[in-house]
């Protein structure tokens, strides 16, 4: 009797050691075929590669990839087409990456009048609960053109994303003088800074200069449309470039504007 109640933790004891083994085998199995079967898709069809991001759900901050219409009825109803180039669904944004440290933002904004080219760009820091510390904050004065811009924080240390922390942007267009009004059309995101690892630097480096494939693969989304983008602003007739910009941007639901030129890069200097 005593020796089979001492036996019976043994036997237990090596139960799990074995269940765990199994798990993990398993656990390693599928994750080989997932990356064979990536790998499989980027290198057999490149433009079908961008497909839609699986949107994350798990209490992720959401924000505003289209403009709602503004307050008051002197806006012109055209504001309602201003659209952040973010992942999202429908008219919400979602919480994206970066590995930069001051990244760039993008979106499109239709031909404004002269009434309606005070813009605006804010930044937060995202502390727990509700609470928020201002990073940046920029007036703006929009050229007007209807087409992509580009939004570059300063390079200044003061304005740098913090690895792993969540940060909520704005973009507003004023219905008038900035100074005399605060109705607006905006949209609104969020993105989170991660850390830029030696494995990714060196897939970066290896492809060059097309490091937007390796972003897009990584989910790494900010990045990937800078990187694209960029390049399509240096050589817009080439084909490839163009045409995996309108990939990517389909990705995000975003076939509306994906043809659209780029038409203003405001770097903030200052």
């Amino acid at each position: 009797m005593i020796k089979k109640l001492l036996d019976q933790p043994i036997q237990r004891a090596c139960v799990i050691p074995l269940v765990f083994i199994g798990l993990m085998n398993y656990s390693q199995s599928v994750q080989a075929q997932l990356t064979n079967s990536i790998q499989n898709t980027v290198k057999n069809s490149p433009s079908q590669s961008f497909q839609q991001p699986k949107l994350p759900r798990n209490g992720a901050p959401t924000g505003r990839r289209r403009a709602g219409a503004g307050r008051s009825p002197d806006c012109p109803s055209n504001l309602t087409q201003l659209t952040a180039l973010v992942p999202g669904d429908g008219g919400e944004s979602v919480l994206a990456s970066t590995v930069a440290e001051n990244p760039t933002f993008w979106f499109y904004i239709p031909q404004l009048l002269q009434t309606t080219r005070s813009g605006e760009f804010v930044l937060q820091e995202v502390l727990d609960g509700k609470d928020v510390k201002m990073v940046y904050r920029r007036p703006l004065t929009l050229s007007g053109k209807s087409g992509i811009v580009s939004i570059t924080l300063p390079a200044q240390p003061q304005y740098s994303l913090k690895v792993y922390k969540k940060y909520h942007w704005y973009f507003h267009i004023y219905c008038g003088d900035i100074e005399k009004t605060s109705d607006n059309f905006y949209v609104d995101g969020f993105v989170q800074r991660k850390m830029l690892t030696e494995a990714l630097n060196r897939q970066l480096k290896l492809a060059k200069p097309k490091e937007y494939i390796v972003y897009r693969d990584k989910k790494i989304w900010y990045d990937a449309l800078t990187n694209l983008g960029q390049q399509r602003r240096i050589d817009p007739q080439n084909a490839t470039l163009n045409q995996d910009w309108i990939d990517l941007l389909n990705a995000f639901g975003l076939q509306d504007v994906a043809q659209e030129p780029i038409v203003e890069d405001y770097n903030l200097r200052k």
